[in-house]
């Protein structure tokens, strides 16, 4: 996973790094899957059997199962989900759920990244506040810095931030000749002179969220903010933001939502 992970467009960083680790993916597949797969996978949910696939000979396909919520709600008390396999060969199998939390005020949540964010007035300090309940207090009309930490134990790849813009606010994008010159963040400057990209390969400020994406994150604390005016007065209920790993989801972390108003 580690060496799939650092590829870039289908490729490795040059011809030396490609042939020494088709090397070592050549090693371990002579090591791991040196049996030609001939089985049988079966899945049971609790006694019932959900699904069955035989797969013969090597190839990329894949079977999925899918059962719906409904189903699950349905079911009283717990239930052994069971995956077992006859014959010969490695079975690679892989589980997850997709739900909508009920709750619309999420707490905040580290799967394998520590998220936090904060707003911060650019102009004048009084513009933004926050109450001693966690609701943030903003001046309608005044210009406003997101600011997002991003936390990561150990290396994680094609890494996507996401924060939702709060609803009576509109981005200020760099990139548009309209919207002037818009200040660096301080926390953000490069700590060495030689050093000058950020984190991030790229990103997109769209209309209702920002985002960062990253193919290859190190381990460590990681800086990332945007500029946002406070238009439409109002009470809103702002979204978490999220991380994750685009391709291993389970691999995620999002803050709190948090309320914040709007007032002249």
């Amino acid at each position: 996973r580690g060496l799939l992970g650092h590829r870039r467009q289908g490729k490795w960083a040059n011809t030396q790094e490609n042939v020494f680790i088709l090397g070592a993916l050549e090693r371990y597949f002579n090591a791991y899957e040196k049996v030609t797969p001939r089985f049988t996978a079966r899945t049971w949910l609790g006694a019932a059997s959900v699904g069955i696939h035989r797969f013969k000979g090597r190839s990329t396909h894949s079977s999925a199962v899918t059962i719906p919520m409904a189903h699950l709600h349905r079911i009283p008390g717990e239930q052994l989900l069971t995956i077992a396999k006859t014959g010969k060969g490695r079975l690679y199998y892989r589980l997850g759920m997709t739900y909508a939390a009920a709750d619309p005020e999420p707490d905040p949540v580290d799967h394998g990244f520590a998220v936090e964010r904060r707003y911060e007035a650019l102009d004048d300090p009084t513009d933004v506040r926050q109450d001693k309940d966690g609701t943030w207090r903003i001046r309608a009309g005044a210009l406003v810095r997101v600011k997002l930490t991003l936390a990561a134990p150990t290396r994680r790849y094609h890494v996507a931030l996401i924060d939702p813009l709060p609803a009576g606010c509109e981005v200020i994008n760099p990139e548009l000749a309209i919207s002037g010159e818009v200040p660096l963040d301080p926390d953000e400057l490069p700590r060495y002179w030689w050093w000058i990209r950020p984190w991030y390969e790229h990103q997109n400020l769209r209309d209702n969220r920002a985002e960062a994406f990253s193919s290859l994150l190190w381990q460590g604390v990681h800086k990332y903010s945007y500029v946002v005016r406070a238009t439409t007065p109002g009470q809103y209920i702002v979204p978490p933001a999220r991380a994750e790993e685009m391709y291993h989801p389970e691999t995620f972390g999002r803050t709190g939502s948090v309320r914040l108003v709007i007032s002249d």
